[in-house]
């Protein structure tokens, strides 16, 4: 028996619907489902590392795990078979997080005790994002990333004084402290500088001479009052952006601007405001 090219078309075409569009309501239930088998499979991927969990319901979570596997191949291979271009698919990002998602888990059959491969089946957290649109859609994430951007000029040159003033206080206590006290190299005084001058002190290194605590002292301070600056120069781009946007958002009646983002009216004369950018 022939197929029919029209009824397999079709086929495709409902398909693609569904699995591709959020716009109807099986596309939508779709999305649902498939949101909470991602966030499922990650949560037992944390688990399976429990070695309590792992000895008590390793069994269970070995059939979940597959049952897992399978669905997101069965929905792989839908994907190609219903996208327009599926090469383009397969070679994009989401098409390769799609693969990555489901091959090691028939990886671990040809290499067993493959536990690598389970850092490479949490990309399927990564697919969400593709599900919820959250990178074209949402506007606020789009106004948080110009910002960044518009901001990376000047975070460089803070990243590059910062790396400066690191090399000159890695020196001095190398100088000062010497390999006595564990500060056995530059490299091994970067280490403690980077750990002191972001706050975390991990306390494996620790100066012994009088001066030097009193150079460790300063570096804590200078990294209270430097720690702030990165997020002052993206907030400062953000507060821009949000001026810029709401610039954007012109009365077509009255001419007027400044309106808030979520308004639909105008403040002044009441006339319906175009969709926000």
């Amino acid at each position: 028996m022939r197929p029919d090219p029209a009824r397999d078309s079709a086929l495709r075409a409902k398909l693609r619907s569904v699995i591709f569009g959020t716009d109807t309501p099986a596309g939508r239930y779709f999305d649902m489902v498939l949101i909470i088998s991602i966030i499922m499979s990650v949560a037992l991927i944390l688990l399976q590392t429990v070695d309590s969990m792992q000895a008590q319901y390793g069994t269970l979570m070995l059939k979940l795990e597959w049952g897992f596997t399978i669905l997101f191949t069965v929905e792989y291979i839908l994907r190609l078979y219903c996208s327009a271009r599926p090469l383009k698919y397969m070679l994009s990002f989401y098409g390769v997080v799609d693969l990555l998602s489901i091959l090691p888990s028939y990886l671990e059959l040809l290499f067993p005790g493959a536990n690598m491969t389970m850092v490479i089946r949490v990309l399927r957290l990564f697919r969400i994002f593709r599900v919820l649109k959250l990178i074209r859609y949402l506007s606020e994430g789009n106004m948080l990333l110009r910002a960044m951007m518009l901001s990376s000029r000047k975070i460089f040159v803070f990243f590059f004084s910062i790396s400066l003033l690191i090399m000159v206080l890695s020196a001095i206590m190398y100088a000062v402290e010497g390999p006595a006290n564990g500060f056995s190299s530059i490299p091994k005084s970067i280490y403690w500088t980077i750990v002191t001058i972001t706050t975390v002190g991990y306390g494996d290194i620790t100066p012994k001479t009088a001066l030097g605590q009193g150079i460790a002292s300063f570096t804590m301070l200078l990294g209270y009052s430097i720690i702030a600056i990165p997020s002052g120069i993206v907030t400062a781009e953000i507060s821009q952006q949000i001026g810029h946007r709401r610039d954007l958002r012109r009365c077509p009646n009255c001419l007027k601007t400044g309106h808030d983002p979520e308004a639909h009216y105008c403040n002044r004369c009441g006339s319906e405001l175009p969709e926000d950018i």
